[in-house]
């Protein structure tokens, strides 16, 4: 199934927030319900969860653990996925925290940085190795993903090195544009963008 990168975002938002509503012991739930908590329209809930061939709608709303299951089945890699972090400075340590654990099919393997002090260490709850055995190491543990949070000057030239070495799917949280091949997939998060966006709407909305 080759689903819309935007229809992926919001499917994986949809399975964060109905492992919520298990949390708070809610076992269905309606699409405006949901729709509500993420800010979005029922109708874009049901179109997304009708392009994956979900329909069982019961009079209660849809079954969550079910619902979960489902998007699992459709946005999860059947086998496991390594992954790195290449650069381990403050915002390096902060996703690693964060992504540690949080999904079975996703393994935070290793992480990669020039620092001496840092190598050789595990840091939030992953080793971090040298630089100089990036190729070797994505190689020996089948690393796939890279996650690159280095300063950005060196943005480009680590994310071509990681591409040369066998990486599949880079996530960009550098404010540098990254360019890769086609067969390379490439996602990019600028946290200046995002804040200038919200501080738009904010000035736009100041009474």
């Amino acid at each position: 199934m080759n689903l819309p990168g935007k229809t992926v975002e919001r499917l994986s938002e949809y399975r964060r927030t109905l492992l919520g509503c298990l949390a708070e012991k809610k076992n269905y739930i309606f699409s405006h319900d949901l729709a509500s908590r993420l800010h979005i329209t029922a109708v874009q809930v049901r179109r997304d969860l009708m392009l994956i061939g979900y329909s069982s709608v019961q009079r209660k709303g849809y079954d969550v653990k079910e619902l979960i299951e489902t998007i699992g089945s459709i946005i999860d890699s059947e086998v496991s996925m390594n992954v790195a972090i290449i650069g381990m400075g403050n915002f390096g340590r902060a996703v690693a925290g964060y992504f540690k654990g949080k999904r079975s099919k996703l393994n935070l393997v290793a992480s990669f940085d020039t620092d001496t002090q840092k190598i050789g260490k595990v840091i939030s709850g992953v080793r971090c190795y040298p630089l100089s055995e990036m190729e070797a190491m994505i190689r020996d543990m089948d690393i796939r993903i890279a996650i690159i949070t280095v300063p950005p000057d060196y943005a480009r030239e680590i994310a071509g090195e990681a591409v040369r070495y066998g990486i599949k799917g880079i996530l960009n949280f550098t404010t540098v544009p990254l360019n890769v091949p086609s067969w390379v997939f490439l996602e990019e998060y600028d946290m200046i963008t995002s804040i200038e966006k919200v501080a738009y709407f904010v000035k736009e909305n100041v009474v």
